[in-house]
């Protein structure tokens, strides 16, 4: 199983928490081994977490061969075609790295801060899936274009996140890959929508959010088992990030 780390906000370069935080901790990451960093979409909570296509481009500036995914983009809250542009900016920084997450979102104050309709947002949403799918595809929706690389290999890999209705089953038919929270998640839970995404023929699945506390045992003993499970990636988010801390984590597992 691969591991990933939620892109850390704490001084883990000795650099301070100023413009180059993002890069410095990025490389962190990537000189300890692991293999994907993580953001994160949360606009509405009473703190600031970077936009995540943003911290992303920053982090690509200073690693050459980490993933760089978004877990998730919450789309309804934003306009499909500029979300687009912003992927294929970050896909010219990152070719070929870019794991492009996205879901309908669960958090209503984010959409109360944005003005979108927390009500509506998997209508919402499954009209923007498709609308999404022709943009990364094609760079092209009707009459509208929008420029993005050449080379197919530069291009970003769609995941999809979801767990209502059929969604599990469409991440398997319709993109690269699904993505589940492991926040509101137990064990019993993810091993049965993990079920439906291989019965239906899925490919990559990745876990994220995996939240470590105080003592780090027992994320570890959950990663082995969500390993034992078939899950392809794991994703950790360390609420107090050390390199100690990210090191003990990579080299069990």
């Amino acid at each position: 199983m691969r591991l990933g780390c939620a892109l850390p906000l704490a001084d883990l370069a000795g650099t301070g928490l100023g413009a180059g935080a993002f890069g410095a901790n990025a490389r962190v990451v990537e000189d300890l081994g692991y293999e994907s960093l993580w953001t994160f979409d949360a606009v509405g909570r009473g703190f600031l977490l970077p936009d995540p296509l943003m911290a992303l481009t920053a982090a690509a500036a200073t690693t050459s061969t980490i993933e760089l995914g978004t877990g998730i983009m919450q789309l309804p809250i934003r306009n499909v075609a500029e979300v687009a542009h912003r992927v294929f900016t970050l896909q010219m920084a990152a070719p070929g790295r870019v794991l492009f997450g996205v879901g309908p979102g669960s958090t209503e104050a984010d959409f109360d801060a944005f003005g979108g309709s927390y009500v509506d947002r998997f209508r919402t949403f499954d009209t923007q899936w498709t609308e999404l799918q022709i943009w990364i595809a094609d760079g092209r929706v009707g009459d509208r274009t929008i420029a993005m690389p050449s080379d197919p290999a530069d291009r970003s890999t769609l995941m999809l996140a979801g767990w209502r209705g059929t969604w599990v089953e469409r991440a398997a038919t319709e993109a690269a890959g699904w993505i589940a929270s492991a926040v509101h998640s137990d064990d019993d839970a993810l091993a049965e929508a993990l079920a439906r995404y291989r019965d239906a023929g899925g490919e990559r699945a990745v876990v994220t959010n995996l939240q470590v506390g105080d003592d780090v045992g027992p994320t570890i003993k959950r990663l082995h088992r969500l390993a034992d499970m078939g899950f392809d990636d794991a994703s950790i988010f360390d609420l107090r990030p050390t390199q100690e801390r990210l090191a003990a984590i990579r080299a069990a597992i």
